[in-house]
């Protein structure tokens, strides 16, 4: 029976290479289905393989379980074979983390740490002892950060950077020292253990030789994200600049290796596919076995691994073995690397570019979404049950960039566009409203936004207030009772001017709290135009110069540079301060030109106007109010086709989104509890369980755990 074995484990192989994971399967079922006795180790392996190509290839999770169960009831009986207890409980483990059972995946995990504490010295070589812990404590973290126990997972992500330093490793402790920043950005409880969780990554990141750099692109792309994030939250855009450009150029590298070894898979197919028929004549070729053997170095040393290994067009390796996993699958980081490209450029108005890059992450988000059967039709109740984790990343990273593509199209007053872009958002959210749960406050404020753009003041305000029903973050909630408040402002009533100065007051004390200045720039806005109704005018000019200076220096945003000029320059020319107010609101006009920001061009032609008048320029007051006119009969004839359309009051009403009852069906557990931060940094994390030799065809190819379901 054992040469039996050997022979279906051989053609289990073969189609393995073939990407043939049904044939695969069907050879391994065979063998635990004949009937005849099978020796122990003999049915486990063959089950252990089994479960694994079922837990990668299909959804068969209940199949894939009851065979490692079975394993494991096997293995009980076995005192030695702890590699394969070690990989039984692993992947027993990702069986639990993909159906979202988080206690039994915990459990599972603590009894094989237990097993490896107790377990005798002679019993696992050192090394081994050593992977098999940070396996296991990678694992662990993943489940406790679904859980949000982020002080368990530090602790846990230590224990695995600790053995992994014990090993001298340094792909492997860069690995657990950027998954500990990570933990950090979803706690993020003291911006100096932040900071310094930050620092250790790069310099380990640094530490590296430029060939282990180019073997590890994965880690590279991972901590490179990782920073940019937290160098976006801090509000330092100018050092997030250089790692966004870092990030960009290693994508295009990748894209352009990943074209070159496309093009080697071709030929070495082709060149199979000649030697099989050769082999059905009984004939050979030598010259085209010195091809394939060619071609087989030649994507090894493109790729660092094996071509058996590859499915590399899927996948950015973190590095080379031990540490074989994947974070996200290839398109969600090139889109993810899309996405921080137009989050850098839409503040400065580099908005050709951006446009560019919403296009290209929307369409290869798109197409990941097809291959997981989700087009225009199905809902959450369509998805399967394994592939619930990795869709709602995709859809969570759909709505970061329909967001962005909002705020450039309300900025270019394309008012059309931008009803068109909410309403996808708004029809996404009805069909996986547990998944997106987190956007119903984007979509809130964006149809707040949106509302304000075309003028609807009252409906705006609801729309902003209702979004900070619908968030537990304190910096969401903040920026939107601000968006009320100047929407109340711009009603101009006593009544609403008193709503503006309830919101604007208690923010405005708090306003130093937040992380970064982003919040704070807004607050002093707003608060500049309380002032100014209040006609404290040189109080508010002091406060309007000192937002405008963080705003300029910290945040580039020209938008809002130009939207504080505006309203300087038409405070210098109330105090008659004629030359500054001049000076200024030409600069203001020259960005609100660079930004297609045609309200924005309006409000400084009609102060110029009267600057003008003030002045007795008779004839720049002419020019000026002519071009003015014509910038209002374009933003009213944007206006009217807006307004014309059904979807504009569907966008105002004054109502939230209504969704239809899942009946019954909960997929939080799956799909990651949400949070309302800045952006979705999934963690898919994979590391090679140690094998001795004998037992090489049993190695963990697809050990992946995902642990980052949480928005960063």
């Amino acid at each position: 029976m054992e040469l039996v074995a050997e022979g279906l484990w051989a053609l289990a192989d073969d189609s393995e290479r073939r990407r043939d994971f049904a044939g695969a399967v069907k050879c391994l079922e065979a063998l635990c289905q004949s009937g005849a006795s099978l020796l122990p180790m003999i049915e486990i392996r063959t089950r252990l393989r089994l479960a694994s190509l079922l837990l990668s290839h299909s959804h068969n999770l209940n199949h894939a379980k009851s065979h490692l169960e079975r394993a494991l009831l096997l293995l009980k009986s076995t005192p030695s074979a702890l590699p394969l207890k070690f990989r039984a409980h692993s992947l027993l483990s990702r069986c639990y983390d993909l159906t979202g059972n988080v206690p039994q995946q915990k459990h599972i995990i603590l009894r094989a740490l237990t097993l490896l504490r107790t377990a005798e010295p002679s019993a696992l070589p050192p090394s081994a002892a050593l992977l098999w812990s940070c396996n296991f404590h990678s694992q662990l973290a993943s489940a406790l950060v679904i859980e949000t126990d982020y002080p368990a997972a530090l602790k846990s992500l230590d224990e695995g950077f600790s053995a992994a330093s014990e090993l001298r490793l340094p792909e492997l402790q860069m690995f657990f020292a950027a998954s500990t920043l990570h933990v950090h950005l979803f706690l993020w409880d003291d911006p100096a253990t932040l900071e310094a969780a930050a620092r250790h990554s790069s310099e380990i990141w640094d530490s590296f030789s430029p060939d282990l750099k180019e073997r590890c692109r994965g880690l590279l792309f991972y901590n490179e994200l990782l920073q940019t994030f937290y160098l976006f939250k801090i509000c330092d855009y100018k050092s997030a600049t250089q790692h966004v450009n870092k990030l960009d150029a290693a994508m295009k590298e990748d894209q352009k290796q990943l074209t070159h070894v496309k093009e080697l898979v071709g030929e070495l197919n082709t060149v199979n596919q000649s030697l099989a028929q050769l082999n059905l004549q009984g004939k050979s070729n030598t010259t085209l076995r010195e091809k394939q053997d060619s071609l087989h170095d030649q994507l090894r040393a493109a790729t660092g691994i094996d071509e058996e290994m590859l499915g590399f067009e899927d996948k950015i390796l973190l590095g080379p073995p031990p540490l074989d996993g994947e974070w996200l699958p290839r398109n969600a980081v090139y889109a993810l690397v899309d996405l921080v490209v137009v989050l850098q450029g839409r503040p400065k108005g580099v908005f050709k570019d951006c446009g560019k890059r919403i296009h290209s992450g929307m369409k290869l988000i798109r197409e990941e979404l097809q291959k997981l059967g989700i087009g225009v039709n199905q809902r959450e109740m369509d998805i399967q049950h394994s592939d619930i984790w990795i869709a709602g990343q995709y859809l969570l990273l759909l709505m970061q960039f329909l967001e962005n593509k909002v705020a450039l199209e309300l900025t270019r007053s394309d008012y059309i566009e931008a009803q068109e872009t909410i309403v996808q958002m708004r029809n996404w959210f009805i069909r996986f409203p547990t998944i997106l749960q987190a956007c119903e406050s984007i979509i809130e404020m964006l149809r707040g936004q949106y509302a304000h753009s075309v003028g609807c003041f009252h409906e705006s305000a609801f729309h902003f207030l209702e979004a900070t029903k619908l968030t537990e973050s304190k910096s969401m909630q903040s920026m939107c009772q601000i968006y009320a408040a100047v929407s109340y402002i711009c009603i101009g009533d006593a009544e609403s001017s008193s709503q503006a100065l309830d919101l604007v007051g208690p923010i405005y004390k708090i306003m130093d709290s937040f992380v970064g200045v982003r919040e704070k720039t807004c607050i002093v806005f707003a608060y500049g135009l309380l002032l100014m109704r209040q006609h404290n005018l040189q109080e508010a000019r002091v406060r309007l110069a000192s937002g405008l200076k963080i705003a300029h220096q910290q945040l580039g945003n020209i938008q809002l540079v130009s939207q504080y000029l505006t309203i300087l320059g038409t405070l210098a020319l109330q105090l008659h301060d004629t030359e500054q107010a001049r000076e200024i609101l030409k600069s203001s006009l020259t960005l609100a030109k660079t930004l297609y920001d045609v309200p924005t061009q309006i409000w400084v032609l009609s102060v110029l106007t009267d600057l003008y008048k003030e002045l007795g320029e008779s004839r720049n007051e002419m020019e000026n109010s002519e071009y003015e006119r014509k910038k209002e009969d374009d933003l009213q004839r944007r206006l009217s086709e807006a307004l014309s359309r059904t979807h504009h009051l569907e966008l105002i009403e004054k109502d939230r989104i209504k969704v239809d009852s899942l009946n019954g069906v909960d997929i939080r557990r799956a799909a990651g509890a949400p949070t309302n931060l800045d952006l979705e940094i999934p963690e898919s994390v994979g590391l090679k369980a140690p094998s001795p030799a004998p037992v090489s065809r049993l190695i963990d190819l697809d050990s992946v755990r995902r642990s980052g379901r949480r928005k960063i």
